[in-house]
């Protein structure tokens, strides 16, 4: 019986030993790229220590002034974000709650028209895009703002995953009949009803989105569009210090609208909203 209690003592001592070990390796595999990069824009050029390159980045008219590029690149990637999380959501609820409420058997087909940009390469989807982009150049103009319309692109992946496991994760049907048999509209019934009950779903979307959205390079670049990325890759040819703590600068920024984001949701509970729906209903009696 002893004996038997101290294998799983020692058991449990390895797998304690093994967790760490895990640890340990991943934090030191997104950490030390983040180290090195602070100290290479913490020394000037006779390798000793200094705050020029921050100081820099923090003085934004002279940023402005001598690094437009960079401003622009970052006031697009911002506006970038917005839209497509705001063209993504427009898109992917109504539509994935009406297929899921009046024809559930092309969840497949609308699963597998999201789901196919994760096997085109970026080069081919630009390809593909280039007389489409002709067309919204000529109508629109040939602003950087314009490649939501290939962002939502890549993020209708990701953000189907997080919506259809929101969607799997409530009852849509009964929650709309009992809606609509208390008199509300279905745009009531989406913002109302819906929304309400897929807050989580819809935040992991759009993190996934503006994460993707900020980071994104290759699209923008072949386009001759210019984010921030494509910025701190033009800067890095001029002035690769700033060019790095532009990096870092931007990690931390992506880190605290991520973080923000989290607590947009609120913490109400997944009934609260016929709850409302039904204590209007009396009032306006």
């Amino acid at each position: 019986m002893s004996g038997g209690r101290g294998q799983r003592a020692a058991f449990r001592r390895r797998q304690d030993v093994l967790r760490w070990v895990v640890v340990t390796v991943v934090l030191l595999f997104f950490f030390t790229p983040l180290v090195a990069s602070l100290d290479f824009t913490t020394r000037d050029a006779s390798g000793n220590r200094s705050l020029q390159t921050w100081t820099t980045l923090l003085n934004f008219p002279a940023i402005s002034q001598r690094y437009p590029d960079l401003q622009a690149g970052f006031l697009a990637s911002v506006g970038l974000a917005v839209l497509t999380v705001g063209i993504m959501l427009v898109l992917l609820v109504p539509t994935m709650t009406w297929v899921r409420l009046r024809v559930p058997g092309a969840t497949r087909t609308v699963e597998f028209l999201c789901l196919l940009p994760l096997t085109v390469p970026a080069i081919v989807l630009v390809v593909g895009l280039t007389p489409v982009y002709a067309w919204v150049t000529y109508f629109l103009g040939g602003a950087t703002i314009w490649l939501a319309f290939a962002y939502v692109v890549l993020v209708l992946p990701y953000a189907y995953r997080a919506i259809d496991a929101g969607l799997r994760a409530i009852d849509v049907r009964t929650l709309s009949e009992a809606a609509r048999s208390l008199g509300a509209s279905w745009p009531t019934v989406m913002a109302r009803v819906i929304l309400p009950n897929l807050r989580t779903a819809v935040l992991s979307a759009s993190f996934l989105a503006v994460a993707l959205t900020l980071g994104e390079f290759t699209i923008a670049n072949l386009f001759s569009r210019t984010n921030l990325q494509v910025a701190m890759f033009l800067l890095g040819k001029s002035d690769a210090q700033i060019s790095v703590a532009v990096g870092l600068a931007s990690l931390v920024f992506a880190f605290l609208v991520l973080f923000a984001m989290s607590f947009v949701g609120g913490q109400r509970g997944a009934v609260a909203p016929l709850a409302r729906l039904r204590r209007n209903r009396k009032e306006t009696r």
